[in-house]
């Protein structure tokens, strides 16, 4: 059985650029893209739903046809268990080289469409200084609560709405090397967004994972954008928060891997927006029979998106947070019947309906977080959606 990642390697030549599949592209129930590093996938058409991810093995198995002897599972996963999954297996899929690497995508392209854009955060900014706050204070109380991530919402509504290719495309434009994508979201609802991380993806026997925890906001002046990425390469309350993930990356991988790598610290990767604490942890799958989206499950959620203990953490968040987060900070991306696949954190993203686009960005926090740190950290995570509107100012 050839895979997903054989078939890009042996025909990589032949693929088409990855601008040909954004452009085909159109928002739907039964369409989903996605881009990454490593090449880039347009599915069309649902020949079956897979709302329970666990069933997603056997339900590939079952879908294997004379002409499609490997189909893929694509869509997203929530953030809550038990809440249904956006997942379908396609009628077709069409694969290219990464849209990044396209040549044309240098080229001038046009604005967007000039929308007046009516801004409504939620909560107000207010309303998750105090949230963060309360958090501070239940830690000096709790030692064994050391992180909670904390969310908040920026809410745009605009005669029309989004423009979803074209905000696609200004995405791709931002951060070429991130990982794209957009997945029906149920009902006419879209989520569209721009992770820069890799949750898991499994190549044959090779498993990798790039969590990422503690964050700095870009400056447009260079010597202080360095000051920036130094300063968090060094801070005391990042490399605490970003401990807390790697671990919990490394205990979930344990039982599935062999020659697990866990570097000691991290690396600095940088989007248009952030930088970040990055550390890529490698290993050698022990069960063929484990597939990436096996490992996605066992890792999901990380304390990148959640906190630590977990459980402690998800209540809390369900507390303060005064919205659903349905999809945001849940698992976005593709496996196939082979166990290959590459499933992304789901980052940098909003959900399109209408005339609505909500933003979602969050922050972790622990015992040294300031709120109007966490704050200015979430006001800095919209501006990568607010670039692809035409806009740049939060509320």
């Amino acid at each position: 059985m050839t895979t997903a990642f054989e078939a890009h390697d042996a025909t990589a030549a032949a693929l088409p650029a990855g601008g040909a599949l954004l452009a085909a592209y159109r928002p739907g129930p039964s369409t989903a893209f996605f881009s990454g590093p490593e090449h880039t996938l347009l599915a069309q058409g649902v020949r079956r739903t897979v709302p329970d991810p666990a069933a997603a093995t056997r339900l590939l198995r079952e879908a294997r046809t004379a002409a499609s002897d490997n189909p893929i599972v694509v869509g997203a996963i929530p953030f809550a268990p038990g809440r249904p999954a956006r997942l379908f297996i396609p009628e077709e899929v069409r694969r290219a080289a990464p849209v990044g690497e396209d040549p044309l995508l240098q080229l001038p392209m046009d604005p967007p469409r000039d929308l007046t854009w009516a801004q409504q955060p939620v909560p107000a900014p207010q309303g998750y200084l105090d949230a963060v706050a309360e958090v501070v204070r239940l830690m000096a109380g709790d030692p064994e609560l050391s992180k909670v991530v904390l969310a908040r919402t920026l809410e745009l509504t605009a005669p029309g709405g989004a423009d979803l290719p074209t905000m696609l495309h200004r995405l791709i434009r931002r951060d070429p090397r991130g990982y794209t994508f957009a997945v029906p979201a149920g009902g006419d609802a879209t989520l569209v967004g721009a992770s820069p991380e890799l949750l898991v993806s499994r190549r044959g026997g090779n498993v990798v994972s790039n969590p990422l925890a503690g964050s700095a906001a870009r400056s447009a002046d260079v010597a202080e954008d360095m000051r920036r990425a130094a300063e968090l390469l060094e801070s005391p309350k990042d490399l605490a928060e970003h401990a807390f993930v790697v671990d919990a990356v490394r205990r979930a991988l344990e039982p599935y891997c062999d020659d697990l790598v866990v570097p000691e610290r991290p690396t600095l990767i940088r989007t248009a927006a952030m930088w970040h604490l990055s550390t890529t942890v490698t290993g050698t799958l022990r069960d063929q029979d484990t597939s990436a989206l096996d490992l996605a499950l066992a890792l999901h959620p990380t304390p990148a998106v959640c906190g630590t203990p977990t459980d402690r953490a998800r209540d809390l968040i369900g507390t303060l947070e005064p919205f659903d987060r349905g999809l945001y900070t849940g698992v976005v991306g593709w496996g196939d019947a082979a166990g290959d696949g590459e499933w992304v954190v789901t980052l940098r993203c909003a959900e399109a309906e209408g005339d609505r686009l909500r933003l979602y960005a969050g922050a972790g926090v622990v015992a040294a977080s300031r709120p109007e740190h966490e704050l200015a950290e979430t006001g800095a995570k919209f501006r990568t959606f607010l670039h692809a509107v035409g806009l740049e100012d939060t509320k």
